[in-house]
């Protein structure tokens, strides 16, 4: 058995069980982000992939990978999108080391 489970995704919808009405709310903003505006479905499909390998969840790279697909993204735009939200969490961790450096100036003087 696995931490995370396939078949997980697909039971979203149990959230709802004891609390529908906020689901529900959660449901029409989500979607509603979702949608054509300034933004395509594809560059919001491939924004949300790119935040979903961020914040290492599962359920959403597999969702989002779909949904990259779906609004024809093909690997190699998926692959940038990935690798900038790489480097951008890479480079916020380099700049929190600054966080280091001032504290050993601090104990330094």
């Amino acid at each position: 058995m696995h931490y995370y489970n396939e078949e997980d995704l697909g039971r979203f919808g149990d959230i709802a069980r004891h609390k529908p009405e906020l689901f529900e709310k959660f449901l029409a903003w989500y979607n509603a982000c979702q949608e054509d505006g300034a933004l395509s479905k594809r560059e919001k499909a491939l924004i949300g992939l790119a935040v979903a390998v961020t914040v290492q969840c599962p359920y959403c790279i597999d969702a989002y990978t779909q949904s990259c697909l779906e609004n024809g993204s093909n690997m190699e735009q998926m692959t940038e999108a990935m690798h900038l939200a790489s480097a951008i969490r890479g480079g916020a961790s380099l700049i929190h080391g600054i966080q280091s450096h001032n504290s050993h100036d601090k104990v330094s003087m």
